[in-house]
């Protein structure tokens, strides 16, 4: 149903700590489960500033995205929260890989957005956002509503945005807890993913047609809210054909995700 466009990026400029750390993901994602990946980036928006906006379902997700994004050739960065470029080793490497750092609600934000602005105009490589800020609690695991940051982002820098749906990926680690204080808070996180491998969950990823924001003026009031909505009714339209069968709950049970919200975007 879904074209496949598989053309490399021969000229990526990406750090090269970042490519290693694709090409371990990828043997990761590989050995964990099955990925499948549809759609893809039109030529005329490679090498230039591209806005990748995805849902978030699970602990593994991002893995995932970064697996699916090698298959069809980008190199992508991430907009990340601060605590996880912090974080001993692994943050030094994300840090040196290009990733933008994003603080919500510090003194700082309106700085960072502005830096962020500006790095969206410039870097070659697309940056992959969550609009949703969190692991979706919605109990069908559909896109919860959200916060309007990615499009605004994506219209003060004057940049597409791809959307990006994914299923499959809560089914390979649970959710875990909202902090983890100790070794009993990664238990049920560790048994869920080592059985993985042996259940081999299926991880679909469809890259969407890019939303079309021309009808959003930016200097409008509330011009963040429309984008969004257009962004986040994409990537619910576009999760719809991957999670055929389970469209009312996930048929993966994970007991330890939280079921306190409604999704706004879906439409039965």
């Amino acid at each position: 149903m879904f074209a496949l466009h598989q053309d490399r990026n021969p000229d990526s400029r990406a750090p090269a700590i970042w490519r290693t750390m694709l090409t371990v993901d990828r043997g990761l994602v590989n050995f964990v489960g099955k990925l499948r990946v549809t759609g893809g980036i039109p030529p005329e928006l490679r090498r230039r500033p591209l806005l990748l906006a995805a849902n978030h379902i699970g602990v593994f997700d991002a893995f995932v995205l970064m697996a699916a994004c090698k298959r069809i050739g980008i190199d992508p960065r991430f907009m990340l929260a601060g605590g996880i470029l912090d974080m001993p080793v692994l943050g030094p490497a994300l840090r040196q890989s290009g990733h933008l750092r994003i603080d919500r609600g510090k003194a700082d934000a309106v700085a960072q957005f502005a830096e962020a602005v500006e790095a969206m105009r410039t870097t070659r490589d697309p940056i992959v956002v969550y609009p949703e800020g969190r692991i979706s609690h919605d109990p069908g695991l559909w896109p919860e509503r959200g916060k309007t940051g990615a499009a605004r982002l994506a219209l003060a820098a004057g940049v597409p945005v791809v959307p990006i749906s994914q299923w499959g990926a809560h089914e390979a680690v649970y959710w875990g807890t909202e902090k983890v204080t100790g070794p009993a808070d990664i238990v049920p996180l560790a048994r869920s993913g080592l059985s993985a491998p042996l259940r081999r969950p299926t991880f679909r990823v469809h890259f969407g047609t890019p939303v079309d924001l021309s009808g959003v003026e930016p200097e409008r009031p509330g011009a963040g809210v429309r984008a969004h909505a257009k962004i986040m009714q994409a990537v619910t339209d576009g999760l719809v054909p991957l999670r055929a069968g389970e469209l009312e709950r996930p048929r993966f049970h994970d007991p330890t995700r939280p079921t306190d919200t409604v999704s706004p975007w879906k439409r039965f």
